[in-house]
């Protein structure tokens, strides 16, 4: 093997993680894999067995700002939105996409998300095979709509269609100026035009870092597209505090509530509800918080590995990413999700039809009464515990990281033979 892998990891804790269990496998069969990252992420990676190339700055952190929960909020506005995000990128994109070209220097390989198809443009630039990592089921079907434009499907399968080129295509609105100009000034390749990547991207390999268990296969998805299983990633140094040990040991099993990255925009009054309807329901409490907030039946956690903690829940509400939905099924707990936007209502949906959770709760409708109500539903229907436990077994016989490594070999093994896509 001996390649050089640039995986760009741009992204939320539960990109990176995955990116990071997929770096492991590949240097464990000889590679060299860089993984470009926020630095916040850097200590994930206890190994050192994959070089952290760190980015100034990254999406999450730009949404996680107080201009990008601005942003958020008026995101029914498309006009607005695509003005607010030019806005708010503008500052940063170019040194951001000069650390990725940097990363990739010398790459074999490129991976990376379809946000302003990066991994095409360095795939032309080193003239190298790329690959696309799709978290969420982004390639277009008639079976379903994008899953950030659920109300498509109203429209059949032509508008499901439809939609995955819409959000492609708004995303490259966004994107096109600042990568022309990159192209041109720092990659020596010609400006695309609108509609100029789409072809090529669609013929690219892809790799869907979910399981076929959430995510039926369409039967329109091509020979390109790989339904590998979860990218599972775990910390084999960690150990538990003992806190956790002993309030684990002092009662019957409590219920998980936090919510990743997403904040809140009153963080406080939303723990108050949170410890005030697990109360309400009679339930004991693990909550994502300040440790020194922790009270008799509620323990207050800050940085616990997902893989390690909900085993020993008896349910988790959590915001819907694709990794905490994972990572909770994978426990064999049931779920409530409590979706902020994005992709997380399409993972919400597809828990509770899969009979694993109770009818999501929309962040924007907490209030005490649903909380409190959906926390007894959680954990007083042994339904919602039978079919998380089914998928959990279905999950445990699936090693998303092997299939995709080895999809990968086939990429590299194939693509002296095909030729790398001209600009």
């Amino acid at each position: 093997m001996g390649r050089t892998v640039m995986i760009f990891a741009a992204g939320s804790r539960g990109d990176v993680q995955p990116c990071l269990a997929l770096g492991r496998a590949l240097t464990g069969q000889g590679d060299t894999v860089r993984l470009l990252a926020s630095t916040r992420y850097e200590h994930l990676d206890h190994s050192s067995a994959v070089d952290f190339c760190a980015l100034s700055a990254d999406p999450a952190e730009i949404i996680e700002s107080s201009h990008g929960q601005q942003l958020l909020a008026g995101r029914r506005n498309p006009a607005a939105f695509v003005r607010g995000l030019n806005r708010i990128l503008r500052p940063r994109i170019t040194q951001v996409l000069e650390e990725t070209r940097a990363a990739a220097e010398g790459a074999d390989l490129i991976l990376a998300p379809t946000f302003g198809f990066l991994g095409l443009h360095l795939s032309q630039y080193l003239r190298v095979p790329h690959a696309v990592i799709h978290f969420q089921p982004s390639q277009p079907t008639t079976a379903f709509p994008h899953p950030m434009t659920p109300a498509a499907r109203l429209l059949g399968g032509l508008g499901n269609r439809l939609s995955f080129d819409a959000v492609d295509a708004g995303s490259w609105l966004v994107c096109r100026p600042f990568i022309n100009q990159w192209r041109r000034e720092h990659l020596g390749l010609p400006p695309m035009s609108l509609l100029g990547p789409f072809h090529r991207i669609r013929r690219a390999p892809v790799l869907c870092a979910f399981s076929s268990a959430l995510v039926p296969r369409p039967s329109d998805w091509g020979p390109n597209v790989h339904l590998t299983g979860f990218w599972q990633h775990q910390q084999p140094s960690w150990k538990p505090p003992q806190r956790l040990l002993d309030f684990l040991a002092e009662g019957p099993p409590p219920v998980y509530i936090g919510f990743g990255s997403m904040k809140p925009p009153d963080p406080r009054a939303t723990d108050h509800l949170i410890r005030t309807a697990l109360r309400h329901a009679g339930l004991r409490g693990v909550i994502a918080a300040d440790p020194a907030t922790s009270e008799e039946d509620i323990l207050a956690v800050d940085d616990i590995p997902h893989d390690r903690l909900f085993p020993h829940m008896a349910g988790v509400v959590h915001h819907g990413g694709a990794g905490t939905t994972a990572a909770a099924l994978r426990a064999g707990r049931p779920s409530l999700v409590c979706p902020f936007f994005g992709d997380q209502g399409y993972w919400a949906a597809r828990v509770h039809r899969l009979g694993a959770g109770p009818a999501p709760l929309p962040f924007r409708h907490l209030t005490l009464p649903a909380l409190a109500q959906r926390l007894r539903q959680l954990t007083r229907h042994p339904a919602y515990t039978a079919a998380a436990r089914r998928l959990a077994r279905t999950l445990a016989g699936e090693d998303g990281v092997t299939h995709a490594r080895h999809v990968l070999n086939r990429v590299c093994e194939t693509s002296g033979a095909t030729g790398v896509d001209a600009p």
